[in-house]
């Protein structure tokens, strides 16, 4: 099932997703988006209100109440980075959840810093609550998978010594642009275009820590609860974007995640 939230003339609601296009399509004009009653935890139920997908926008696909991310992640990225070794254990760090923002609304980029750069992710959502999660069962807890932008002020990042700063900015979590139920996510392609050109390439088989041991990793520091979100880190080729580029980030079968790149006005 494909979940996303969108805003409609009457408000805004989780709906899924009825589409002819196979899964990881970009969406169509023909598509349709069934309301779900209340949530889409569990087994959702349908109001039966529908809308065209092209009357509609698409939104975050989940207000998680946080959001986990591990860095260091593939190699040739802890390379790049010039950071040694590869952790043994899953590096985490937290954004906060007013950092999310949806598919087509804009990166800014803050005063603060002189380069924010792009990092492609593919992200876990969190299905039900959960705590000391045995990786044997980090499955069970999964709602599914999306796509997510890991924006970084690097300068202040390096300047700080520390990542909450750097990755905390509004607008500095793209999330969209909707979640993959039905997905096996061991082997899947993962890129970054910018202004259509490709700036990262890699799998998800090249993940250093896969999905599970990040569940059991993250649930034995803290309960993660329906909707918080996991981005599992980043490939190589992270780079700077400025005012007035478009930064798309695209997983295979979930969909691509687009962003432009604005400056924040301080007025």
């Amino acid at each position: 099932m494909r979940l996303a939230r969108i805003s409609h003339a009457d408000g805004v609601s989780f709906v899924a997703l009825q589409s002819p296009t196979a899964a990881g399509g970009e969406p169509t004009a023909g598509d349709i988006a069934a309301e779900i009653a209340e949530h889409p935890f569990g087994d959702p139920t349908f109001t039966g209100r529908t809308w065209p997908l092209a009357d509609v926008r698409l939104l975050a696909p989940i207000l998680p109440s946080k959001v986990v991310c591990i860095g260091k992640n593939y190699a040739e990225h802890v390379a790049e980075m010039g950071g040694g070794d590869a952790p043994a254990n899953p590096l985490i760090f937290m954004k906060p959840s007013t950092s999310v923002i949806g598919p087509g609304l804009p990166i800014q980029r803050p005063a603060d810093s002189e380069r924010v750069d792009y990092e492609g992710e593919l992200a876990v959502v969190i299905g039900r609550p959960c705590r000391d999660v045995p990786e044997a069962r980090a499955k069970d807890v999964i709602l599914g998978y999306t796509v997510a932008n890991d924006v970084t002020a690097r300068d202040l990042q390096s300047a700080d010594g520390q990542w909450t700063r750097a990755k905390g900015y509004d607008s500095f979590c793209p999330l969209g642009p909707w979640i993959e139920t039905s997905l096996d996510p061991s082997d899947l392609a993962i890129s970054t275009e910018l202004d259509g050109a490709t700036v990262q390439s890699s799998r998800t088989s090249m993940l250093i820590h896969g999905i599970e041991k990040q569940i059991a990793y993250i649930s034995r520091v803290m309960t993660l609860l329906p909707g918080d979100t996991i981005l599992t880190g980043t490939p190589a080729g992270v780079g700077p974007m400025v005012d007035g580029q478009t930064v798309s980030v695209t997983v295979e079968g979930i969909g691509t995640l687009t962003n432009p790149v604005r400056d924040r006005s301080t007025s």
